[in-house]
């Protein structure tokens, strides 16, 4: 703690100067004056407070240990205090010059917005798995306090998908270094998994809070591991595929005896890049054996016109959708296409009721084999002899 001291000294000693006639900066020795740190809740050492206008409720500096951070720091403070003062309010206690404030307090107080430091920034957004939206601001900024309700509502909208942080660039000047930063505000994306400064990607949407939704949830579905296909052998399966989602997709594939394992593993491999391909629906997927699900078939009218058969349904409106075209790549993603634009025709599923699944025996992944016969020995089997007539 002693060198960290040490190491502030010349720093602090070096923007006292260059503050000198626009604010005082003083230090307090705590081992000789511990009562002075008594009210702000001083604890550990080096401390810094920021009294802005509001002398009764400073704010902790969080920024880096250096002249620049802590001179800018303070001209954050001043601006705030001046800013309130034209407007005819009462000064808050310089929130600007804490780890991420703006205007009238921390961007990520009291929202969903994460108030990001020089301190936390590796850890919270390179070493996270999430995907980020980061802010980087400058408390005068006007464009930044514009972007602010916008940046906070959408933060809340996407709760859960995109995390959406605000780093004050003017106080915490080393991770704002590591970026680039020139100008305010500047938005960066950094994707899924862990990330360094270069896996940082320029953020190209618009401003308004829609628009900051529509372009990271785009990016969330970029993100998204693709669906999984199942086979439908119980009730449950089932329900783990598709329960909650806006359509599932049916696929039914030919008896294992009219298509053996070769043949059946290349419909899978292609429903399933084909689930890849469309994840961003966020449909269920599931395949069944022709004669399997006897209900099912029947419910959504499927067999018609043969095997492989695949239908589209959305459990919740009891309505589905039949693919009529090939069951080849090019078919399925037409028919999936024009789903996704809410194309295509529907039908009722007969019985007005979601059909039941039954539980069947998963496939092993072999081929089939027809059922052993009972040879029929005929070597005791007496014939007899045919009358011969004469002609």
């Amino acid at each position: 703690m002693r060198s960290v001291f040490l190491f502030l000294v010349p720093e602090y000693k070096k923007a006292a100067k260059a503050l000198k006639g626009i604010a005082k900066v003083g230090a307090v020795d705590m081992t000789q004056h511990q009562s002075v740190g008594g009210p702000y809740n001083v604890q550990g050492f080096p401390t810094i407070k920021v009294f802005g206008g509001d002398k009764n409720k400073p704010t902790d500096f969080n920024g880096a240990r250096t002249a620049d951070a802590l001179v800018h720091s303070v001209i954050a403070a001043l601006q705030e205090t001046a800013n309130a003062r034209l407007k005819g309010k009462k000064s808050g206690g310089g929130s600007s010059s804490s780890s991420g404030g703006s205007g009238g307090g921390k961007r990520g107080s009291g929202n969903d917005v994460v108030e990001l430091t020089d301190a936390n920034f590796e850890e919270m957004v390179l070493k996270s798995k999430d995907l980020w939206l980061v802010e980087f601001f400058a408390p005068w900024c006007g464009h930044c306090k514009s972007l602010e309700p916008h940046w906070k509502a959408a933060a809340s909208e996407l709760k859960g998908k995109v995390r959406l942080g605000a780093l004050d660039a003017t106080v915490h000047t080393v991770t704002a270094g590591k970026f680039n930063i020139r100008g305010f505000p500047t938005i960066k994306y950094f994707g899924a998994g862990e990330k360094t400064v270069s896996d940082a990607a320029e953020y190209d949407g618009g401003r308004t809070t829609n628009d900051i939704v529509t372009w990271a949830t785009a990016k969330a579905a970029e993100n998204l591991p693709p669906p999984e296909l199942k086979q439908a052998i119980s009730q449950d399966a089932f329900d783990e595929a598709c329960k909650d989602k806006q359509l599932c997709i049916i696929a039914v594939l030919p008896h294992i005896l009219d298509c053996q394992s070769k043949c059946r593993n290349n419909y899978i491999k292609t429903l399933q890049s084909l689930a890849d391909k469309f994840k961003r629906n966020v449909w269920g997927w599931v395949w069944t054996e022709a004669g399997q699900q006897g209900a099912m078939e029947e419910a959504f009218g499927i067999g018609g016109f043969g095997y492989p058969a695949m239908v589209a349904v959305n459990s919740r409106k009891l309505k589905y959708s039949t693919m009529t075209g090939s069951f080849g790549k090019d078919g399925i993603s037409e028919f999936l296409r024009d789903l996704s634009y809410g194309k295509g025709k529907t039908s009722s599923i007969r019985g007005s009721e979601f059909p039941k699944i039954e539980t069947v025996e998963a496939w092993d992944g072999k081929d089939g084999e027809l059922p052993p016969t009972d040879d029929i020995d005929i070597s005791d089997v007496e014939l007899d002899d045919l009358d011969k007539t004469e002609l």
